[in-house]
């Protein structure tokens, strides 16, 4: 499915990321999970490992994420993390 989706990403210390993204990736407590636009409602736990944004035009954003949690509604995806650290 073409189009974008709404990301943001939250840590204890307050708002990371927020923009249009191509792609979600996670690191759910039973497996990776992966998100595109038009994806079913869903809240998950998030694990120990990977997020990854992909932006429409730009490439990847990529964190460490240290557990939280992951909901997708109408087209948006909020990622509370409590444990957050930007990859390069």
């Amino acid at each position: 499915m073409a189009g974008t989706l709404r990301c943001t990403v939250l840590s204890p210390d307050g708002e990371v990321f927020d923009g249009e993204v191509s792609f979600v990736e996670a690191h759910a407590l039973d497996g990776r999970l992966g998100i595109l636009p038009g994806h079913a409602p869903l809240i998950t736990a998030l694990g120990e490992g990977p997020l990854r944004v992909t932006l429409e035009n730009s490439g990847d954003r990529n964190w460490s994420v240290s557990g939280g949690f992951l909901e997708v509604l109408a087209n948006h995806v909020s990622v509370v993390a409590e444990g957050l650290r930007e990859q390069s």
